[in-house]
């Protein structure tokens, strides 16, 4: 049966598609933020720089998410993923031009920079469709029966490829340079391109097509508020990520705390990954939609205190440690969310449900390294670190007790419905 088999999804051809065009998507996407990142932080050595790089593609990511969702379900979503990596593409391509000498040798640094912003904040335009898109096509893919499962993979794949993109990309910029390291990146992105097209177009299952804008956005909204285990989900990640993420500050830790150069950069961003890899796979066979909500409070306050002990230390190997233990929390958080906002979510909204999501948790990525690199620049990056890692602590134990309900979350019953339904 499949609540017991833990290749359901794997079993399906065209879900195997799809993990391998999301491979290929975020392998390049972190790869290409890491090198972008190390490339920054060369030209300004100013960890705000990092910080702007987050603002560059959060003010569009925001701005748009709403808007892009109601786009998304009112569109064919294999078509609709195949423009987005069409103008990503674009982007790697722009990248790729920004680092040949033969183009930008007689460029000044300035120029360079604001060049490279300006493409990051394309790229958050971008993004504002990415995410609700790619959630939709999913379901469309699989039965309902089998979405804790297929989250599984799916997390698993991102986060395999979050393991080997930013690791690849930390040694290339050693082997080949940063500007050869773009050029595979938007070979990458072609491949990803072809390989989507082998999965057939989907059906449209929004009833409301040509509804007006202002009344899908409201929708959603409403949707979102009065679902309690979404909401409580969206909030808690969104905090969490916005104080506790010590990623945007590595380049600053690699070379000025820990000096370990950018092998060992590659090293200490792909230690959360790795982690996050490990125990997604675990949960493939070990599922955990028992007792849900109370195992979310406690990933994600784990998660808190080995950010603080990266922030902390100044031993590469305790660090690498650290954000290892950051990933397997962050991966049984990760795991549980998407197996919420699968189940909770109907089919015509969930182009909007995830914009909203894209909104809490996905913005206050950047915008949390946005923060981090204000707080660095004023008051040092291990305060920084450590600063975020505490706020996450407080939001966990706060939320818990404000919100019995949430800790009594269960969705065994939701899933025994689905099956029934299927």
């Amino acid at each position: 049966m499949a609540k017991t088999d833990p290749y359901a999804a794997l079993r399906i051809k065209e879900f195997n598609i799809f993990l391998l065009v999301r491979f290929l998507l975020v392998f390049g996407w972190s790869m290409q933020f890491i090198v972008i990142e190390w490339q920054v932080y060369s030209l300004t050595k100013d960890p705000l720089s990092l910080g702007i790089i987050g603002l560059m593609e959060i003010i569009p990511a925001f701005t748009m998410a709403l808007f892009a969702g109601h786009i998304v379900d009112q569109k064919e979503k294999r078509n609709l993923l195949a423009t987005c990596i069409s103008a990503f593409s674009l982007i790697s391509f722009g990248l790729f031009m920004l680092t040949w000498d033969k183009i930008v040798g007689d460029w000044s640094s300035k120029s360079i920079l604001y060049s490279i912003y300006a493409l990051v904040f394309f790229g958050g335009f971008l993004r504002s469709f990415f995410g609700p898109t790619i959630f939709s096509l999913v379901a469309l893919i699989v039965p309902k029966k089998v979405y804790p499962n297929a989250a599984t993979w799916n997390s698993s794949t991102w986060q395999m490829a979050g393991v080997l993109g930013p690791a690849l990309g930390g040694f290339t910029i050693g082997w080949i340079g940063v500007h050869w390291s773009l050029c595979i990146i938007f070979g990458l992105i072609l491949m990803s391109f072809f390989i989507l097209l082998q999965i057939k177009r989907k059906p449209i299952l929004n009833p409301k097509i040509g509804e007006p804008v202002i009344d899908s956005l409201k929708e959603g909204l409403r949707f979102v508020f009065k679902t309690k285990a979404v909401l409580g989900a969206m909030t808690l990640d969104m905090v969490a990520v916005l104080f506790g993420g010590a990623i945007a500050l590595l380049p600053v830790f690699a070379q000025d705390i820990l000096k370990v150069g950018s092998e060992g950069f590659g090293v200490l961003r792909a230690a959360p990954a790795v982690g996050a890899f490990l125990t997604m796979l675990i949960t493939a066979y070990i599922p955990i939609s028992k007792n849900a909500g109370m195992k979310l409070l406690v990933a994600i306050f784990g998660f808190g205190v080995c950010i603080i002990v990266f922030g902390l230390s100044n031993i590469f190997w305790i660090s690498a440690i650290a954000l290892f233990f950051s990933g397997m929390t962050d991966g049984v958080s990760m795991v549980i969310r998407q197996t919420i906002f699968q189940i909770k979510t109907p089919d015509h909204m969930r182009g909007r449900v995830s914009s909203v999501n894209s909104m809490f948790v996905g913005s206050s990525n950047e915008l949390g390294a946005f923060e981090s690199g204000v707080t660095a620049k004023f008051f040092g990056a291990v305060t920084a670190v450590v600063f975020g890692g505490t706020m996450t602590l407080i939001t966990v134990v706060a939320t818990g007790l404000a919100s019995p309900s949430f800790r009594k979350l269960d969705l065994t019953e939701d899933l025994k419905a689905h099956e029934s339904d299927d």
